[in-house]
């Protein structure tokens, strides 16, 4: 496989003004331009910003969806990948990508960090597969965690704006394997 996927995750409840939903249409936007094809949840929020970002420049995105919600992917999405569970779901959104932006968000997106930071951290995931957390949200959460398990904040990457995260997946290895 040639294409390089990017996994984000994020809220589905930010709404059009919100700064995380700007800065997911910006993300999604630049890694279009940079070549990545962008892979999200394909309902709305951050994901339905992601994708109109990568939409408005000619890029692919990936709407991996779940028949345990009501609704239909967004209409930027241009590969559906319907999942029967959360579980499928998330397993679908990692299996994917060659790397993962992580932006702000409740209790699913702190489930989708949680799992591909555990993965990375105990060798199931490439290592050269980057984590980046967008903005200061989740340092909490990394800096918590890191006291009772240090070597794990070297999974993670920090970004303080789009075009760092751009640059941060832009270097990192995406072979074909």
């Amino acid at each position: 496989m040639n294409e390089k996927v990017i996994s984000i995750f994020g809220s589905g409840r930010a709404g059009k003004d919100d700064y995380s939903f700007l800065l997911a249409y910006q993300i999604g936007k630049l890694l279009a331009e940079a070549g990545f094809t962008i892979a999200n949840g394909g309902y709305g929020g951050t994901m339905l910003a992601s994708a109109k970002g990568a939409s408005e420049v000619g890029g692919k995105i990936i709407g991996v969806t779940c028949t345990a919600f009501d609704g239909r992917a967004n209409e930027y999405v241009t590969k559906e990948i319907v999942s029967k569970s959360l579980d499928e779901r998330l397993h679908n959104l990692i299996k994917l990508a060659e790397g993962y932006v992580v932006l702000p968000g409740g209790t699913g997106t702190l489930l989708e960090l949680a799992f591909v930071w555990e993965l990375k951290n105990k060798g199931f995931i490439k290592s050269d597969k980057s984590i980046i957390l967008v903005g200061g949200f989740w340092k909490p959460v990394i800096d918590l965690v890191s006291k009772d398990d240090p070597a794990s904040a070297k999974c993670v990457s920090f970004a303080a704006e789009a075009e760092e995260v751009v640059g941060l997946l832009s270097g990192m290895n995406t072979s074909d394997d």
